[in-house]
């Protein structure tokens, strides 16, 4: 379900904590902004809250602009990375600490305006457990646009969810049971915005306009986009599988009709054989093509069971702030 929710005169006296969690990787140009953005939203809002930021591994001065903030604001804490573990992590090392009843998942680099959120928790208070962010504008270049745009559809046909949502990303408020049946999904490729529509409840969508980054440069390589992508793919279907099998199918059968022709130009026709290197070699190309997408298919998933058969963890905290 997806609304275009209107502001309102909203009442929050329901909701007794709200835990800000915000994933950060080398974000020292945006981290104050979003802090006194946010902030100022909860306290317009008048929320108790906690403001849980993770850092990931950040290699400038995030986690020391963090740490002021926090002798300045109490509520304001930090769980900060051994390295950098990928902001599915990061999502999930925020969950794991949150106390609120309940929790906001946002980016730090303000793309995802906090001033959106007073909707979220008015839906939340009409008893839906996950509200998540529609984005309908992006302000990325066009080729990028394109690719989510086809990646969500994709997503959408081929994931065993029935209510898998269109152009909606990590960015919503979990209710507090939500988050704890969240907590209890042990995997190691983490697909947050799969994983919250696979658990089921009544879930809502706000529309809203994505804004360009506050400051700094975009931390999602492509590389990173397009394993992003896998996992969701890979995590929540077995429709790459299958299409392997079909794609055997569909090279067995065309083997054979191969076959049935020659034995019938040899019988019936007399011709002994038939000229044509080309067309051999496209069918071996074509074969072996075949199979290395098979493998590749079937790697991806083996790969994935064996990281979960290792049983590493899918952080390590080298520091806590605030706790």
């Amino acid at each position: 379900m997806v609304v275009k929710c209107q502001p309102a005169t909203l009442n929050y006296m329901k909701i007794n904590f709200i835990s800000i969690v915000a994933p950060v990787f080398n974000e020292e140009e945006v981290i104050e902004e979003f802090y006194n953005r946010t902030r100022a939203m909860l306290l317009d809002c008048a929320f108790a809250y906690e403001i849980l930021f993770i850092d990931d591994g950040s290699t400038d001065q995030s986690l020391r602009i963090i740490q002021k903030i926090n002798i300045r604001d109490p509520n304001v804490k930090c769980l900060s990375f051994s390295r950098n573990f990928g902001h599915a992590s990061a999502i999930s090392a925020g969950l794991d600490h949150a106390e609120g009843d309940v929790v906001v998942i946002i980016d730090a680099d303000l793309q995802d305006p906090p001033e959106v959120l007073p909707l979220f928790f008015e839906k939340w208070r009409e008893g839906y457990k996950v509200i998540y962010g529609v984005r309908a504008k992006r302000k990325e270049w066009l080729v990028k646009k394109f690719a989510y745009w086809v990646f969500y559809r994709l997503f959408q046909r081929l994931a065993s969810l029935e209510n898998a949502p269109l152009d909606a990303g990590d960015f919503s408020a979990l209710d507090r049971s939500m988050v704890i049946q969240l907590r209890s999904m042990p995997e190691r490729n983490r697909f947050l915005r799969g994983m919250r529509s696979w658990v089921g409840h009544r879930q809502c969508g706000v529309v809203y306009e994505r804004a360009q980054r506050f400051a700094g440069r975009t931390k999602y390589s492509f590389r990173k986009l397009v394993k992003l992508a896998f996992d969701g793919i890979f995590s929540f279907s077995y429709i790459p599988l299958r299409l392997a099998t079909f794609f055997g199918l569909f090279v067995a059968a065309v083997s054979f009709l191969s076959i049935l022709a020659i034995l019938y130009l040899r019988l019936a026709r007399g011709i002994i054989g038939i000229p044509g290197f080309s067309s051999t070699i496209i069918t071996i190309l074509f074969i072996g093509a075949v199979q290395l997408i098979s493998i590749g298919i079937l790697g991806e998933y083996v790969g994935r069971i064996y990281d979960e058969v290792k049983q590493r963890p899918t952080y390590i905290i080298k520091d806590k702030i605030g706790f």
